[in-house]
């Protein structure tokens, strides 16, 4: 697999080999040994999965964004298996250097990437075309007490989604009361 490193530390794309003849194509889609090898090169700690999780989105449809705070923060590791959908991370790590800052990364059935997303990420997505099915596991199991979420339109955060002109923007009612990063900065203060 490739590994690729994003500008916020921690942040990781990773490409499964594709392997391609006639009959189709076969790939890893996970591999842990492969996995903790990229992530302890960086001297980053190689987590356990524990859960997964498998959604499927319209056009439009933005979910996001999304973390858990302690004891029970979520690392994920997300792909796309049918569809597009451009996925964004943003630091909120309050002692990080990128604290605030976001990256995304369109990812799909075809490219076949995957992007790691550690504990201290908020995470959301937009989905690029119907029927969009996004797969992840996470590091620790879904906690409604400690689940949270930011707006995914906060202009100070201000995450250029690729919104399409024949897009109608869909999202939640939960992501609808999502609170500003100014609320989570003041949190940390």
């Amino acid at each position: 697999m490739n590994i690729i490193d994003t500008p916020i530390k921690d942040l990781l794309i990773i490409e499964p080999h594709i392997f391609e003849d006639e009959r189709g194509w076969f790939m890893e889609s996970f591999n842990q040994q492969l996995f903790e090898e990229a992530l302890n090169k960086r001297h980053l700690h190689s987590p356990e999965f524990v859960q997964d999780n498998h959604s499927l989105s319209h056009k439009g449809i933005i979910r996001g964004l999304h973390y858990q705070i302690s004891p029970h923060e979520q690392g994920k590791l997300v792909r796309v298996v049918q569809g597009r959908a451009w996925d964004v991370a943003v630091d909120i790590r309050p002692d990080s250097i990128t604290f605030g800052q976001w990256y995304g990364v369109e990812l799909s059935a075809v490219n076949h990437r995957q992007f790691w997303i550690p504990a201290g990420f908020a995470h959301g997505f937009l989905a690029l075309e119907d029927d969009t099915q996004f797969l992840y596991k996470t590091t620790d199991f879904y906690f409604k007490e400690c689940e949270r979420n930011l707006r995914w339109n906060d202009p100070e955060l201000a995450i250029s989604w690729p919104i399409s002109s024949d897009m109608v923007v869909s999202y939640s009612h939960k992501d609808a009361q999502a609170h500003d990063f100014a609320h989570l900065k003041n949190c940390y203060s």
